[in-house]
């Protein structure tokens, strides 16, 4: 009889990097508290004697070394001594003026509150910094409080402060054993993996491009968007690590220099590499029109091969400009005239996403190949003539107590969450009240969370955390030297647990921290008694923490994400409108980010309204506001291609004559009439979404007595002309984007140096202008929904609503 095998899944690629980047986390997390452990149970007496507070050097522990590099290790060193000076010396001067028998419940809740609203105002110190301050100040007074008169007033502040210090070191020590994981060498390896992505993806693409039947295309480019989402996570990737390096400068000086900024160097891979999956997606039908010329097909081909090479040098020059090698010159010369043989301008509409495709190609090939600055050139004066910093950026500041207003709010809301936490906490159990405040301090975050599901989570890991620490007691009860050991098992369980979605950072987080404060305390009492009154206290403090964080910020992510909507809208109305001939690099390059923030700003609002609990108020329309979300980028993709465009043809026509300037004056006249009409647009979009409802508008109207006159929306002087329903405005976006193809046909004719450059780029523009056109009609719909959805009995007609809006606040 033959024994039944046991096959395992193959993993994936993605779950094995997935696997050893929380394999490594949890080994080095394990080293630092292993570290921790042996020192406060078998090192010298006098080291002993000042780590008093073996648990709050497991909790620094975990706040610092979660995912960390050495770079973040050697920043949390910096906070956590900007943290002790907040912390540690302002109690030492309030134990000893007051004195420790004289203590009361009241005034230490009073301290801890004013010492936390001291400790959250400065932006400077980071969330690292400011959790490990607020967990002294908590441990500093109410442990003094406990003990009474035991209390020495400078020495019990030290120990807390050493306590620390020795968690830092350990966290220093872990991420350097056996080998140092530096921030640089990640971001270097991600770079290789986005390299290796984009250059599959141009693969993809050119073999979509160069299919023969319309099935095939779309398999290619299926398969290339996947690869896309993978690249966005790359990026992502180098993005969080990017900070890192600035504290890993000066070791890495001495070798060889590095980019301090690799990100935008990928995004400007990643901008072209949207713009060809854009395009594909637009295109009518394959196979592809223009490449029945069979020049252009091989020109193609070996474009995308030179390409392939050129982005493989892209994972040396993003961590070292002096390693990335160069293409020979003669490959690139033939590669620039591979492209060459383009000399005539598409004539109707259904070929401009073929041409689109083939400018994106060019754009590519430019951005691959130029030169990186690395940070060794910028050295020295910065660009308003000061000296650079010899600190990396943050330290210079992180003294300063500049007050903004966008900081009094969670500073007031940490003092106030601390306070009564601290309060209530001690009113229910003066010996075990540490520990409703602690939860609070250890978590804190300056940011607006999804406050239910947040606490939620914290509740749910600090009583797995509990549960597991105090299994851990029971079964190595005559041990209790070795209560540290079970820990390494925990640590590995919450690193996966962190990366989950149903925990994540909150419970994953708290769940360690939970089982450390279990397994790591001295002097606490038996076990079970204590995960009782941690169980209950931690509730007491995260209930009062969400009841702040209600009173102080009682708008709903629904409300703040349509608030949101209307930013992003006038946003892109500034970035359509400083679209130019003659652009202003700098302006463009600030509007285009704000109009970025502002819609990172409107996902974390979506995603946060998600999760919130509705009570009696009308959830987020998610579907809807997703479709604009996914409009709103595509636009702002669709503006950078057209400022490249734009920027293209500025640079070709300043090298001609005088004798076809009347051409590029026509050009001009058609790019104005664009704006105006998608600017219109834009802007009738935001005056509708800033509505809150449309019975208080119809009352207005009625209370003032004003009528408003449909036919006068469709004046040019007005922003409601281009609304569906105010006439034929379909037929004015075709006759428009038609007078743009022949005033860039008249151009291309003219032109005899550079044509290939001035179609390509004539072309990309007017591919731009109809996808930004079309993309505004989808958005359309979709402000159609969201406001049919908070106005369900009523007909919905943005034009005759924008048209009483217009009417009444004119």
């Amino acid at each position: 009889m033959m024994l039944p095998t046991f096959r395992f899944p193959r993993l994936s690629d993605r779950a094995k990097a997935m696997w050893r980047s929380c394999l490594a986390s949890a080994f080095r997390t394990a080293f630092a508290c292993s570290i921790v452990g042996c020192a406060s149970l078998f090192g010298p007496a006098p080291l002993r004697r000042q780590i008093e507070f073996p648990a709050f050097s497991y909790a620094t522990i975990i706040i610092i070394i979660n995912g960390a590099t050495l770079g973040d290790t050697v920043r949390a060193c910096w906070q956590a001594t900007c943290a002790t000076v907040l912390g540690v010396c302002p109690a030492i001067l309030s134990l000893w003026v007051i004195g420790p028998t004289k203590l009361s419940i009241g005034n230490i809740a009073a301290a801890v509150a004013l010492s936390a609203f001291v400790v959250g105002l400065p932006e400077s110190n980071g969330v690292v910094g400011k959790r490990i301050a607020l967990g002294q100040i908590v441990i500093v007074y109410l442990l003094a409080l406990v003990k009474g008169g035991e209390t020495d007033a400078v020495m019990h502040p030290v120990h807390v402060a050493a306590s620390t210090a020795f968690g830092v070191l350990a966290c220093v020590l872990a991420l350097l054993l056996p080998y140092p994981r530096l921030a640089s060498y990640e971001v270097k390896q991600k770079c290789e993996l986005f390299a290796e992505n984009a250059s599959e993806r141009v693969k993809l693409f050119v073999k979509a491009f160069c299919a023969d039947d319309h099935s095939s295309a779309l398999a290619s480019l299926a398969q290339a968007k996947r690869m896309a989402a993978a690249g966005a996570k790359f990026i992502q990737s180098v993005k969080r690590r990017q900070g890192s390096m600035q504290w890993e400068r000066l070791p890495l000086k001495l070798f060889k220099p590095y980019y301090k900024n690799p990100v935008e160097r990928l995004q400007c891979i990643e901008t072209p590499l949207r713009g060809m999956e854009i395009a594909l997606t637009s295109s009518p039908s394959f196979p592809v029109t223009i490449l029945l010329d069979g020049e252009l097909k091989q020109g193609v081909i070996q474009l995308e091969e030179h390409l392939s090479l050129t982005l493989k040098q892209l994972k040396l020059s993003c961590s070292s400009p002096s390693d990335s090698s160069t293409v020979p010159e003669s490959i690139t010369e033939n590669v620039v005239n591979s492209l060459q043989n383009i000399q005539s301008f598409p004539t109707t509409h259904k070929d401009l996403p073929y041409f689109f495709f083939l400018f994106c190609m060019k754009l590519l090939h430019i951005e691959s190949v130029a030169k990186p600055i690395s940070v060794s050139k910028k050295e020295g004066v910065n660009d308003s003539g000061k000296q650079k910093r010899f600190f990396p950026e943050g330290v210079s500041s992180s003294w300063g107590m500049k007050v903004e207003r966008s900081r009094l709010m969670p500073a007031l809301k940490c003092s106030l969450s601390l306070g009564m936490a601290v309060l209530f906490g001690m009113l229910y159990s003066k010996k075990h009240g540490l520990w409703a405040g602690l939860p609070v301090a250890i978590t804190f975050s300056s940011a607006r969370e999804a406050t239910f599901k947040v606490a939620n989570l914290k509740i749910q890991g600090t009583v797995l955390g509990t549960v597991y620490g105090v299994m851990g007691c029971f079964v190595l009860e005559k041990f209790v030297k070795l209560w540290f050991i079970p820990l390494f098992p925990w640590l590995i369980f919450t690193s996966f647990l962190q990366r989950s979605r149903i925990y994540g950072q909150a419970g994953g987080i708290s769940a360690a921290i939970a089982a450390v404060l279990i397994l790591g305390r001295r002097n606490f009492g038996p076990p079970t008694e204590f995960a009782i009154a941690r169980i209950v206290e931690t509730f007491i403090g995260l209930f009062f923490s969400v009841l702040v964080d209600i009173a102080l910020q009682p708008t709903r992510a629904a409300t703040l994400a349509k608030t949101q909507l209307s930013k992003s809208l006038e946003a892109l109305h500034d970035y359509i409108c400083s679209i130019s001939l003659v652009p202003i690099k700098s302006s463009l390059e600030e509007k285009r980010n704000l109009l970025k923030s502002h819609l990172n700003e409107l996902g974390k609002f979506m995603g946060e309204a998600e999760v919130e609990p509705n009570f009696l108020f009308l959830p987020l329309h998610s579907a809807a506001y997703g479709r604009l979300l996914a409009s709103l980028s595509k636009m702002a993709d669709l503006l950078v291609h057209a400022a490249h465009a734009l920027r293209f043809i500025e640079e070709e026509t300043s090298k001609s004559d005088a004798s076809w300037k009347d051409a590029v004056s026509k050009l001009d006249g058609d790019l104005k009439l664009f704006k105006d009409m998608l600017a219109s647009l834009i802007k009738s979009f935001d005056e509708v979404v800033s509505i809150k409802s449309l019975a208080p508008l119809e009352k207005e109207l009625e209370e003032k007595s004003m009528s408003y006159d449909l036919e006068l929306g469709k004046s040019p002087r007005t922003n409601l002309s281009w609304l569906a329903g105010s006439g034929n405005r379909e037929d004015e976006v075709e006759t428009m984007i038609s007078g743009y193809l022949q005033n860039s046909k008249e151009i291309v004719e003219r032109v005899e140096v550079g044509r290939s450059v001035m179609v390509l780029s004539l072309s990309g523009l007017g591919f731009c202008m109809s996808s930004l056109m079309r993309e505004a009609r989808e958005m359309e719909q979709g402000i159609k929904d969201v406001v049919q959805w908070e106005n369900a009995s009523s007909q919905i007609n943005l034009y005759e609503i924008s048209c009483k809006a217009h009417a009444l606040y004119k």
